[in-house]
């Protein structure tokens, strides 16, 4: 079904909107279409973040936002070219001034009035002292009153401050006018690479090679460290850190500078990013906050990059500035249904990230640096002989931080299908507007960056697709040739040691225990 979304697209595409049908209006899809709300709510996220402290907008601030409702009456005037007679005109003002704009006004009217009545306090405070006593009296009361409502609107400030926020923070950001539109059937495939492994034998899939090679455990570990988690083991272990390696040597004589970054991180650093660790069903894990108050584990090297240049500027001579970094990522993944067995959705794992950030003079320097990156994905992908496809992501699959984001599948034979190891994005200054990320021009002068970020190689899902892809009839896996100088082998074969044996709970003829001994 067309959603507003697809009709707003289809005429900033040149192609002819449906002006008679009027779909579901969805916040979502309305904001990303209609991007002017990210960028009049982006002074307050930046504001809020950067200080903890009671909020309190300067008069020239409190005049922006206030801006808001006249920029959505004139961007949807400008999309209908002054029909307001079209049904879905009066729809598109009707959500956006119920869902957002009313907060703003209702907030802004108890500031009003708050500061009225401030003024009256200060007034009175002033002149009460040259009053008689009938006058002072009355003005006394006066204050009284005054001092009572107050205590009444400072609270509903607070309530309307934080609505007003969190709605914010759902605004996503605009998306490229190329992006296909719908959900992940709607993909849309810019390359393939490489050809599809051909065997004479049925491939296995990834744990019963890694099992039988003594590579991969997942089993009997739900006593030890529950659902979705893994052990690597001798060759499966120095696969993992053969694959790290081998990409950040490949990054580093790209100029990319090296980077260890923090696992927790505070809230305003992963809502910056664009994430909601509070979120029903996030993806993000939490501390004990009676503990640790406002600390979460990352679910990518991406949020930890991202921290590092918050509330710092980089100078023009040094942009766009290239960092990559090896990282632990955890996350939920509530969604249990999918993927429930193997290393392809797991609650942590590896992963080497690219992150950029790149000066916004042209608006096209944030497009070439996410080309760049997608282009080393493919080098690092094919040195590693593997077949991959390069998908331009739809609107559904973007994140809200995405302006644009491309994905690579490889082929996974053991699946019979392609699966995700890899994504780029470019996020234009949707990040860097929320951690208050500037670069310094040549006059002096500071202007908010633009921010890109690519997975180099997240660790497992490689792991997959190397062993599917290059498995022999015989039960190995050949080595390749990019990787054999970090693996130091030609060759996975399974080792001499035997593997253990399982004696402990949920069996069916569980061994005796062995006696105590006699002293």
């Amino acid at each position: 079904m067309l959603t507003v979304s697809t009709l707003f697209r289809h005429g900033n595409n040149g192609t002819k909107a449906n002006p008679n049908y009027i779909g579901p209006l969805c916040l979502t899809h309305l904001t990303r279409l209609v991007g002017f709300f990210s960028i009049c709510s982006r002074a307050l996220i930046l504001l809020k973040i950067n200080n903890n402290k009671k909020y309190k907008p300067k008069k020239s601030q409190i005049n922006k936002r206030i801006a808001i409702t006249s920029i959505v009456t004139e961007r949807v005037n400008m999309y209908f070219k002054g029909n307001t007679e079209n049904p879905l005109w009066f729809q598109l003002i009707g959500c956006v001034s119920t869902l957002q704009v009313c907060v703003w006004q209702e907030l802004q009217a108890v500031r009003t009035e708050i500061s009225g009545l401030e003024e009256q306090k200060r007034h009175i405070s002033n002149t009460v002292k040259a009053l008689v006593l009938p006058e002072y009296a009355r003005a006394l009361q006066r204050g009284r009153e005054i001092r009572s409502r107050l205590n009444e609107l400072h609270p509903k400030e607070t309530e309307l401050d934080q609505e007003h926020y969190g709605r914010a923070l759902r605004l996503p950001n605009t998306s490229h006018p190329d992006v296909p539109v719908g959900d992940e059937s709607q993909a849309r495939v810019v390359e393939l690479v490489g050809q599809k492994p051909d065997f004479d034998f049925k491939p296995r899939g990834h744990v019963e090679l890694g099992e039988e090679l003594g590579l991969i455990r997942q089993r009997h570990l739900a006593h030890v460290s529950g659902h979705r988690s893994y052990y690597l083991r001798g060759a499966g272990a120095r696969l993992q850190t053969a694959l790290q390696n081998f990409a950040l040597d490949t990054l580093q004589r790209r100029g990319f500078v090296p980077m260890v970054v923090p696992d927790m991180l505070k809230g305003a650093v992963f809502e910056g990013c664009g994430m909601q660790p509070n979120a029903h069903r996030s993806q993000v894990y939490s501390l004990d906050q009676a503990r640790f108050p406002d600390l979460n584990l990352a679910g990518t090297g991406e949020v930890g990059v991202a921290g590092y240049f918050m509330d710092h500027a980089v100078s023009w001579k040094d942009l766009p500035a290239r960092t990559v970094c090896s990282s632990t990522c955890y996350r939920a993944e509530t969604d249990t249904g999918r993927e429930t067995w193997g290393l392809y959705r797991v609650h942590h794992f590896n992963k080497v990230e690219m992150f950029g950030v790149t000066a916004d003079e042209t608006g096209e320097e944030s497009a070439r640096l996410l080309q760049e990156f997608i282009s080393l994905q493919k080098e690092m992908f094919s040195a590693l002989e593997l077949h991959y496809r390069v998908l331009d992501m739809p609107t559904q699959e973007l994140g809200p931080p995405a302006h644009r984001k491309y994905d690579i599948e490889a082929w996974m034979p053991g699946r019979d299908g392609y699966g995700e190891i890899s994504s780029g994005s470019n996020c234009t200054d949707y990040q860097s507007r929320r951690l208050n990320i500037l670069y310094e021009r040549e006059d002096g002068g500071l202007q908010y960056a633009h921010t890109v970020n690519a997975t180099a190689c997240a660790v497992p899902r490689t792991i997959i697709a190397i062993l599917e892809t290059h498995q022999t009839k015989e039960g190995t896996v050949r080595v390749p040739r990019a990787l054999r100088p970090y693996l130091g082998l030609e060759v996975i074969e399974a080792p001499k040691y035997s593997p253990l044996k399982y004696i402990g709970p949920n069996q069916h003829s569980r061994p005796p225990r062995p006696a105590p001994k006699t002293r």
